[in-house]
């Protein structure tokens, strides 16, 4: 192996475990890690900033020493903290969250942030302020999105581990383009991440995007907030009991899934079988798809209509329009335009929705669907200078299995079992009851182990190519 390949093919608790040894020094592992940085981010694009120099050395925790990136929704001191739009090109956070304190106490090492949608609106990693995101397993293809850097970074072997969040979906599906593995806590599992409150900020969930089930396993382990649960702690082993697993394939919109998709599906039903599981067909959760998509869309402008209000205020000089994308000012001006009822209305067909969730699924251990309805779809696919009802129908149709789970407070992962010959890989999407983190990870152990992934990797990599 050459130099920049050295590293990369080794997950964070493997790096970390170097460290520990003394095998390797952190400042091996970070300069490895800028350097495959600096061969392959100016093709993906994945990476929007790197730290300017690097960082001291972490003296103890359970990742010394390994290298990552943080999404630009969060803040990281002494960083830019853009969250993708143009109305904080030149924003840089003085603090972190809770959540940013305890991976730095981890041992993790920072070595940059990564790109996301614009406030991580659209399922498509494209921004007027930072350009495209190229999904490394075919450069015409979309690395989808909020998530998209992260899970770039990760599939191309810039860095073993990457931060990441989930308001709809924004973990899981970039795992399921990228061939990762995506893993979304239940509501409440983990610290503070945000220094804003909103509903949007309420069902968004903190977390990784990571090449092995046991890097997201100790993630979640750094990140719990013990003080408002009963802890997971760090999940080690696979699952010993058999499940009953629902599974249905309806989208949340009415749709079904594409032929490629469900044949990645079916592969998953007899894979569970085999497995000794039990997959039980049952009918999806009852919803009313276009008051569903609406309702989502609505917390969503409420989270921004703050956010602008909020600049108008404390700057003096109102938003210009070219400080945001025409996808988020429309957003905005629909929510105005509703009036004050709007949010409330929307919480009331979101609660309704994550009831018949709950009721549907209440006698099942986990629920099995796609990630994504269609294959991943094309750069330009969902681009912010769109229309807001383009964007909406577009995205209702690729992401139809997520946002519930957002909204019920669901855990969730997308598991990369299906890679299909000169393609992009297909994520099969599991979910079980709030709370229950620990069954998804330990049936997530299993599935590794019987469909090993962490050795595929994308034609634009640094395994790939160097």
């Amino acid at each position: 192996m050459s130099d920049l390949s050295t590293f990369a093919r080794l997950d964070a608790v493997a790096q970390a475990e170097l460290c520990a040894k003394g095998e390797v020094s952190p400042a091996e592992l970070f300069d490895a890690c800028m350097a495959r940085i600096e061969a392959l981010n100016p093709l993906l694009r994945a990476v929007v900033t790197v730290v300017d120099e690097r960082p001291p050395a972490p003296k103890n925790g359970p990742f010394r020493g390994v290298p990552f990136l943080v999404k630009d929704a969060m803040p990281w001191p002494g960083l830019r903290w853009s969250v993708g739009s143009r109305l904080f090109a030149k924003n840089i956070a003085a603090q972190s969250p809770p959540y940013g304190a305890a991976l730095e106490a981890s041992g993790l090492v920072c070595a940059g942030k990564t790109a996301l949608s614009e406030f991580g609106l659209l399922a498509s990693t494209e921004t007027l302020l930072e350009g495209i995101t190229h999904n490394p397993w075919d450069l015409s293809r979309s690395a989808t999105g909020s998530s998209g850097g992260s899970a770039v970074a990760v599939a191309a072997g810039l860095v073993p581990i990457a931060h990441a969040n989930d308001g709809g979906g924004s973990i899981r599906v970039p795992a399921s383009a990228c061939g990762l593995f995506g893993f979304k806590p239940s509501r409440g599992r983990t610290l503070g991440a945000t220094l804003a409150s909103s509903d949007f900020a309420d069902m968004t969930s903190d977390h990784c995007i990571s090449r092995s089930v046991r890097d997201s396993a100790l993630f979640l382990s750094i990140t719990e907030d013990r003080a408002a649960n009963a802890p997971v702690g760090y999940v080690q082993s696979p699952i010993a009991r058999r499940l009953r697993i629902a599974t249905f394939t309806r989208t949340i919109m009415g749709g079904e899934p594409t032929p490629a998709v469900r044949r990645a599906y079916e592969d998953a039903v007899a894979l569970l079988t085999d497995l000794g599981h039990t997959v039980e067909p049952i009918a999806a959760p009852a919803t009313n798809p276009d008051a569903l998509a609406d309702a989502f869309f609505i917390v969503i402008a409420e989270a921004i209509s703050r956010i602008v209000d909020f600049v108008d205020k404390t700057r003096g000089v109102p938003v210009q329009h070219d400080e945001l994308e025409t996808f988020t000012w429309e957003l905005v001006d629909t929510f105005v335009a509703r009036g004050p009822d709007a949010l409330k209305v929307a919480r009331a067909t979101l609660a309704a929705a994550a009831r018949a969730h709950v009721e549907t699924t209440r006698a099942y251990d986990a629920v099995l669907t796609p990630t994504i309805a269609t294959e991943v779809w094309p750069l330009g696919y969902l681009s912010p200078i769109l229309g807001r009802e383009e964007l909406i129908r577009r995205t209702s149709r690729g992401i139809g299995y997520t946002p519930l789970h957002n909204v019920a407070g669901c855990p969730g992962m997308s598991v990369p079992l299906h890679f299909p010959a000169g393609g992009v890989p297909i994520g099969m999407h599991f979910a079980a009851a709030p709370g229950a983190d620990a069954l998804l990870l330990g049936l997530a152990y299993e599935l590794e182990r019987a469909r090993p992934w962490r050795d595929q990797w994308a034609p634009y990599s640094i395994p790939a190519l160097f």
